[in-house]
Order: structure tokens, then sequence, then C-alpha cells
């Protein structure tokens, strides 16, 4: 369920200082934003922004950005980390459009608990659809790689028969990523979800 906005909404995002405005006019330009060539990384649908805020606080030698379509949502991330980090970046758009935004500058996609689109007349919006498979394919600076963990085991089902069809080589499946000794960041959703005993999807997918 879509969150409502935050009456402070329109002030959090114009007084955020990691949001980018016109993404547009970084597009091959993100090395120059950053101040450096450090690998780029980028989570599609960040959320309350748990996952890629954490992250770049991690990995200072990476930069992170995350794109997420809902303002309010947004919002409610700028609110939770209102603290700059000079590795990451986030923008309030739709997926659809990231390839106005990008051109071979992204080193690894992550999907973390994105919307399933359970019914079949909206399979189609889903992250892993071949649709949005071949809006990616000009974001990845050279290799492709995805990462994904989701508790929908029907969107993990698709999303594994997609991505195989697409070409993309599975490097890692679990299914139980709270038994899985790698590292791992939480998101919000994966917290609360691994509190309550819900088991947690996890891929990564590889593609030349």
């Amino acid at each position: 369920m879509r969150l409502r906005n935050l009456k402070e909404t329109d002030n959090l995002l114009n007084e955020c200082t990691y949001l980018i405005r016109k993404p547009e006019l970084l597009k091959g330009k993100w090395e120059n934003e950053f101040g450096n060539s450090n690998p780029i990384n980028l989570e599609i649908g960040m959320g309350k922004g748990d996952y890629i805020y954490n992250m770049a606080l991690k990995y200072p030698d990476i930069n992170f950005i995350g794109v997420e379509k809902y303002s309010g949502v947004i919002a409610r991330a700028i609110k939770k980390y209102p603290n700059a980090l000079p590795n990451l970046r986030i923008i309030n758009m739709d997926a659809l459009k990231l390839n106005n935004v990008f051109n071979k500058e992204i080193s690894t996609i992550y999907l973390n608990f994105s919307d399933p689109w359970p019914k079949k007349r909206t399979e189609k919006r889903r992250l892993t659809s071949d649709i949005f498979l071949s809006i990616y394919d000009n974001l990845f600076i050279k290799n492709k790689k995805i990462v994904m963990k989701t508790d929908n085991i029907i969107l993990f089902a698709s999303s594994l028969v997609s991505l195989s069809c697409y070409g993309y080589i599975l490097k890692d499946v679990n299914l139980d990523l709270a038994n899985y000794d790698i590292p791992n960041v939480l998101t919000e959703y994966e917290s609360k979800f691994m509190k309550n005993g819900v088991k947690i999807n996890y891929l990564v997918a590889e593609k030349d």
C-alpha cells in the first residue's frame, strides 16, 4: 500500500542536499557528480532508504544512487536520513525513464522487495520483466549484475525465468537469506519480515 505524503514533503525534497533534481543533466557525467571514478551501484525502488543509505556507509569506496518513484516515500527517506554522504545520491523518478539519466555508468542494480504485480495483466510492470531488462541494458557500464531480494515467491520464480530467458546467468540463488552466511544489509521490510519468520528469497544474476 502506497504511503500518504507527509505534510512537509515539498520542504523535505526542496531542502535535501543529496537529492538530484535534474538527473537528466548528469547523463554520462556521474563521475563528475561524485568527483571520482569509483563504481556506481543503483537501487531501483529505494523505499525509505535503509538499504541504500547503510550500503553507502558500509562501502565508502563505492558510489550509490537510490531511485524512488513516489515523492511521499522518498520524503520519508530524507526525513529518516537527513545527513548527506559523499557517495550517495537519490532521485525521485519513474524507473521507466532511467535511460534518460544513465549511459553505461552502472556496475550493479539492486531490486529489493519490489512491487510483485501479481496479476497476469500487470506482470510486465515487474522490475524484472523484459521491458525493464531492456532498459537496464543501456545503464550498465560493461558486465551486467542484478542483485534481488524479495519475500514474494511468485515474483521470485518469475524473475528466475525472465532473467534466464534474457541471457543472465544465475550466480547465486537462495530461498532463506536469514540462514545464508553472506554480508547482508537489511531493508526496513526485511527486518520486519525476518522477525516474523518470513523467508527472504535472494539471487545474483550476471550477464556479459
